[in-house]
Order: C-alpha cells, then sequence, then structure tokens
C-alpha cells in the first residue's frame, strides 16, 4: 500500500475514520515474514519484490521473538553512530554473504513496523486499520518485543503531528508524516495514503538543464564545495510554464570551461540511465524547496524550483555539504 505526496497535512475526513500520523522514515520499504504453516526461515521482501533476509541476518536472529504466520509492513533503517544512515543502509541491501555478517555488527539494521497484515496465519487486509494497529501494539505487549523490532509513533492529534513535521525531520533519517485513516482497509499497490515531506528553502547555483536554453524543462543544480569547485547537488521537478519563460530569457549556454564537461548524469539517484544535460553558464541563483534527504552533499529527491535570486551572488550561496540550515533568507 503506497502513499501520494501532499504538500499539507489534510483535513479531517480526508481519508476514512480518523487521521493517524506515523513519522516518515527515511529508509527501505519493506514485508516481513514469519513461517506458516510450515517451519522454515525469516523471509524480509523488498517493495519491489526482491527477498533480502541474506544481507540482514541480525534481523533473521530476532526471528525467534515473532510468532509463526506473522506478516509485518514497515521500514529498514540502519543506524551508524547513533544516528540513521542511509547510505549504511545502501552497503548493506548490496552486501554479499561474507560481508553481510560484519556489516549486521557495525551497522545493525532496525525495521520499524507501521501495519500488521497478517496474524497466526490469519489475513487482516480487509480489517480497519484502527483495529490493524491495535492488534499490532498489542502483538508488541504480548510478545515483549524490543530492538531490532521497532513500533512506530503514531498520533491522532495534528498539533502534534505538525510538532513532529517541525522538530523530528531535523532528525537524519526522518523525513516527514505518513498519514492514514482508522476505517481504511489494506489495499496492496494502491496510494491510498498521504506523505507530506518538511520541505525547507534554501539556494543553489544553475549549471545545466535538460530540454534546451529557449525552453528548459528541468535544472541541474550545484554548490561550490571548499577547494572552489561546483558540485552537482540535485535535480529539480519540471518547470512551470512562467518560470520556464523567465529563464529562457536570462540562462545562457556554457562555453568550453564549465566545471561539469565529463560529469556523466544520471535520470535519477542510484539510476545508470543516462540524462542528456545541457550545460549553462553557472551564473544564476535558483531559491529552492529541498526536502531532507540530503546524501553525500545532494538530494536524492528532486527539488522544487521557486524562483530565481537576482539578489544572490553565486558565491553567497550555501556550501557544497550544507544542506538547507544556512540559506540566505
Amino acid at each position: 500500500m503506497l502513499a501520494q505526496a501532499r504538500d499539507t497535512v489534510p483535513a479531517p475526513g480526508a481519508l476514512p475514520g480518523e487521521l493517524r500520523f506515523q513519522p516518515k522514515f527515511d529508509g527501505y520499504r519493506a514485508i516481513v515474514f514469519t513461517p506458516w504453516p510450515v517451519p522454515g526461515p525469516l523471509l524480509v521482501q523488498s517493495r519491489r519484490g526482491s527477498l533480502m533476509q541474506s544481507r540482514f541476518p541480525d534481523l533473521v536472529d530476532a526471528a525467534a521473538h515473532l510468532p509463526d504466520g506473522l506478516v509485518l509492513d514497515g521500514e529498514m533503517v540502519v543506524w551508524v553512530e547513533g544516528s540513521m544512515s542511509f547510505e549504511a543502509l545502501q552497503r548493506r541491501a548490496v552486501s554479499g554473504r561474507r560481508s553481510a555478517v560484519r556489516l549486521a555488527q557495525e551497522m545493525p539494521a532496525h525495521f520499524i513496523a507501521f501495519d500488521l497484515l497478517q496474524i497466526e496465519g490469519k489475513e487482516l487486509l480487509h480489517v480497519p486499520y484502527g483495529e490493524r494497529r491495535a492488534r499490532l501494539e498489542q502483538l508488541f505487549i504480548d510478545c515483549g518485543l524490543s530492538a531490532p523490532w521497532t513500533l512506530c509513533p503514531e498520533t491522532t492529534d495534528v498539533a502534534t503531528a505538525q510538532e513532529w513535521l517541525t522538530s523530528w525531520t531535523q532528525v537524519p533519517g526522518v523525513e516527514g508524516l505518513v498519514i492514514r485513516g482508522s476505517g481504511q482497509r489494506y489495499l496492496p499497490g494502491a496510494r491510498a495514503l498521504y506523505k507530506v515531506r518538511r520541505r525547507d528553502t534554501t539556494e543553489a547555483v544553475i549549471g545545466g538543464i535538460t530540454g534546451t536554453v529557449s525552453r528548459p524543462q528541468t535544472l541541474v543544480l550545484g554548490r561550490i564545495d571548499g577547494a572552489g569547485a561546483l558540485r552537482p547537488v540535485g535535480r529539480s521537478t519540471p518547470l512551470r510554464p512562467d518560470a520556464t519563460r523567465d529563464l529562457a530569457e536570462r540562462l545562457t549556454q556554457a562555453g568550453s570551461a564549465h566545471p561539469w564537461d565529463n560529469i556523466r548524469f544520471t535520470t535519477s539517484w542510484r539510476s545508470r540511465t543516462p540524462l542528456d544535460v545541457g550545460l549553462v553558464e553557472p551564473a544564476l541563483v535558483a531559491e529552492i524547496m529541498v526536502d531532507t534527504a540530503l546524501e553525500r552533499g545532494a538530494w536524492r529527491h528532486p527539488v522544487r524550483f521557486a524562483r530565481l535570486r537576482l539578489d544572490t551572488a553565486v558565491t553567497d550561496v550555501p556550501p557544497f555539504g550544507a544542506g538547507a540550515e544556512l540559506a540566505s533568507g
């Protein structure tokens, strides 16, 4: 069951039943299966359907605390030095059998459970979410579950949810909110939930575009690192028609000495599909809206172009790796 993005927290009645708010964690969505009806291993299935349990032996070892016939929906995260690390999670997700045990000790995984789809072999997909949540909470109590099994926090109070959206998202690994309705059935594959990511306003340098200089479609953005080099930090969502017209009047095709001449761009984070980028003179500053998913100095998700900052010099843009905390305002 998937979520559709929204810019703001929805009003009561937007989903069936009472609204339930949970933190949105920046991890890997996964389903955990314990054996039923015959003995077998714990299975951990990714959102795309691949089995990952061999790469997470710490979760397999902890399966003894779970009853048989259980199916949990949740998010896998990895802790490194007291905080969640998406980069470490990626390392673990592609680890081989030899390195998986070592990485499990160095970078322990946690499974944050936010829904219960089956218990004691009984499917709960048609049971309203409020009842599924109550059974999930009781499962944690009855089995005395603790790390790496974690119950996702939840609230029905809008003010508390807004506070989570403001303060909890300052913690690495928390992106925003996921909203469910207490009366919702579980609909596999349907975008029947809502997600609201925290977005902050900051600046970046326009270093490239997709489309043409006369009709740019998206922006490729950069920031200057400590050595004075312009480093790519993200790509924008498709531009609005008014933004396309405004930018077309100001963009200049790059000459022969652009700092990205030898860089190969791809369509998205972790993709290998090449992206055709036209380089422009890195002289314009864009005000952008970004989420909290910053990895190695770059935003994993597309950013939103807000406007040109003609009053801001390239040298005044926050440096590479600064996130949005040092936005000039």
